[in-house]
């Protein structure tokens, strides 16, 4: 698994760890955020049961798993959150901010209720350490009904959990979008079929927009730096969300696909 340094400010960096080049072909590709500051770390989305050893010694490489503080689940899916009773065995005075919709999910992954932070609708403030306070994002029904992003004010960089995800060809070994315009490919289909409300994502715009964002973070794929961070913002703003569905719809209704889905039902 490799691990890239995003940033760096006194006491006070991110690392993203991923792009782990012996993960089998039928694990999705993750990728899981380390914030270490003032000696405190906190994980995000820190992955699933399959790839937690993997991620265990890529995290022990940059800080002791003791200093793990916090652990941010975006949502309840089991790629990023199925992990979470191993971590809590290593880590148990940690605790864990998720969406106030999935407690009840998630603790059938095996975790304490009382570990756990409900974050409202509205946000929240997590502070990691005296110089570190960082806002709890609300992006609920991108994709899922409850949804939280994270954001640090002092760095710029934005942790967008499935916002801005792709899904990259194995080949792919750069942590960093390289060209917008291509990469467009590995997000289209991606974002059409698991976003599926346009209402929620001009409401999470227009509160993106004001802020200063210098990267773009997402759970799966490249990340965005600089003018590509707007240039998402401006994609994401045009494209018709919910509409995989009427593409397949259409290939059905011409006839293209019949075949298929007899094939493999």
């Amino acid at each position: 698994m490799k691990a890239h340094k995003l940033t760096e400010n006194h006491n006070h960096e991110w690392i993203v760890l991923g792009r782990d080049p012996d993960k089998p072909d039928y694990v999705i590709d993750t990728n899981e955020y380390l914030i270490i500051s003032d000696g405190n770390a906190l994980l995000m989305d820190p992955g699933g049961t399959e790839i937690f050893p993997e991620v265990v010694t890529a995290v022990t490489q940059h800080t002791p798993i003791e200093s793990i503080k916090v652990i941010f689940g975006s949502h309840q899916d089991p790629d990023i959150l199925s992990s979470l009773s191993l971590w809590l065995s290593l880590c148990p005075e940690a605790k864990v901010y998720v969406p106030w919709t999935w407690p009840s999910f998630i603790t059938h992954f095996g975790c304490n209720m009382e570990q756990i932070i409900s974050v409202p609708d509205e946000g929240a403030t997590i502070e990691l350490s005296r110089s570190c306070r960082l806002e709890v994002v609300p992006a609920n029904y991108l994709h899922a009904s409850g949804n939280i992003h994270l954001y640090d004010p002092d760095t710029k960089v934005y942790f967008s959990g499935d916002v801005g995800a792709a899904l990259l060809p194995g080949n792919a070994a750069g942590m960093f979008v390289e060209d917008f315009a291509s990469h467009i490919q590995y997000m289209e289909g991606f974002h059409k079929r698991w976003m599926p409300s346009n209402r929620a994502r001009d409401h999470w715009l227009a509160r993106v927009r004001r802020m200063d964002i210098k990267m773009l973070c997402p759970q799966h794929g490249a990340i965005f730096k600089d003018e590509q961070v707007h240039q998402f913002f401006d994609w994401f703003a045009s494209l018709e969300l919910g509409s995989a569905i009427a593409d397949y719809q259409q290939e059905t209704d011409d006839g293209d696909s019949a075949d298929n889905i007899s094939k493999t039902a």
